[in-house]
């Protein structure tokens, strides 16, 4: 870890600690594996989450119940994560996006099987709610689950689903009724990818390695009791899940920028064009100082955000929106600036700012577009 984290007021001694450990385990772990992340994608990621249980770091991706959730050790993990390998921040990331309704609202015996799965490596965790008809707009969800004596039947499909044929377990979101004010009554359930009428209908290949595809829900009969909360729940524990992660992706973006940076410079002072170093030509130098003021920007946007919502502070969820929105746009004009900089190399399939290049951009849409972000600012702000 750079001196960002020692330097910044947002931190304890123990995330500074933690922040130490994770970087030794990235270059240790990480950094010789990262090159093998376009191979087996399913293996890889298998592999990622259980080294990430052995390092004993899976305990900060899924709550805890009843314990606050430790959002700045979270996204500073997040972010050294994904300075060495997208696909390592994608494990950890969706043990927690996965886990955190069940945490919050499911029976106890269901929440504690789930959530010790999870926590050690024994099950990998994913979140399902968007569908083919239904992204930003949550309450337009399609998929059913209608009530059958002590169970509900699910029937539906969901769409970039991340850890679409890995994951052992799905936290599904469905509609079940119709609420007075006409709106759809959203309730979310956990499903075993083991469960009957439930399968994985398409892999979906992305820019970048990333295990995501369509699910199928087909007369999936899953118990009541798999529930997470009430009947009507679900558009709650969905957008607490979101509001609480949301800061965490700019982490991630952080980290690839990061490294985006670290990688010009390396490239800039070893580099000769017309007799010297490109680090001795201003207009590179332009772009270095641009590259470093927009990541020292979006780091404190992003651990700001993260310390409000460790505070229960007001104003946690603007303060996620922006550091959402502005790490995740910037991130993209480094690691583009990052390629400029290499010049041809830098569009050299498997290089590292190739690699960044490709992984950041899906950054910028799923967990809330940065359309979706200025609206919740704008809407957050006409409140206050």
């Amino acid at each position: 870890m750079d001196s960002f984290i020692e330097t910044t007021p947002f931190f304890s001694a123990d995330h500074r600690a933690l922040a130490t450990r994770v970087a030794e385990f990235a270059e240790r772990e990480l950094e010789v594996r990262a090159s093998d992340d376009e191979g087996d994608v399913d293996e890889a990621l298998r592999g990622y989450v259980m080294l990430l249980f052995e390092a004993e770091l899976l305990r900060y991706a899924v709550a805890s119940p009843g314990q606050p959730f430790d959002l700045r050790s979270f996204c500073i993990i997040r972010e050294t994560l994904s300075y060495s390998s997208s696909l390592a921040d994608l494990a950890f990331a969706m043990q927690g996006l996965g886990t955190y309704a069940i945490s919050l609202a499911a029976t106890e015996h269901v929440r504690d099987f789930w959530l010790a799965r999870a926590a050690n490596g024994k099950a990998i965790a994913a979140f399902a709610l968007t569908e083919p008809d239904a992204g930003s707009d949550v309450a337009g969800l399609k998929t059913t689950a209608r009530r059958e004596d002590d169970s509900y039947i699910i029937d539906g499909r969901k769409r970039f689903i991340s850890n679409a044929g890995v994951a052992d377990f799905y936290t599904v979101f469905a509609r079940t009724g119709t609420r007075e004010d006409g709106r759809a009554e959203i309730s979310a359930f956990v499903v075993s990818a083991r469960m009957p009428g439930f399968r994985v209908a398409d892999r979906t290949e992305m820019i970048a390695p990333h295990p995501i595809g369509e699910l199928e829900f087909k007369d999936c009969k899953v118990p009541a009791e798999d529930m997470i909360g009430s009947p009507g729940d679900g558009l709650r524990l969905s957008l607490q899940t979101l509001d609480l992660f949301r800061a965490s992706v700019g982490a991630a973006a952080c980290g690839m920028a990061r490294r985006a940076l670290d990688e010009s410079l390396l490239h800039a002072k070893s580099r000769e064009q017309f007799g010297r170093a490109l680090s001795g030509h201003q207009l590179i130098q332009e772009k270095l100082a641009d590259m470093a003021t927009e990541l020292d920007a979006a780091r404190l946007l992003v651990y700001r955000a993260a310390y409000l919502k460790d505070s229960s502070a007001e104003g946690s969820t603007r303060a996620a929106s922006e550091a959402k929105l502005f790490a995740t746009e910037a991130a993209g004009r480094i690691v583009d600036q990052a390629v400029q900089i290499h010049g041809g190399s830098g569009l050299v399939r498997g290089t590292i700012v190739e690699r960044l290049y490709r992984d950041v951009r899906a950054l910028r849409i799923y967990e809330g577009t940065s359309e979706i972000q200025k609206l919740v600012i704008a809407n957050q702000l006409l409140k206050e």
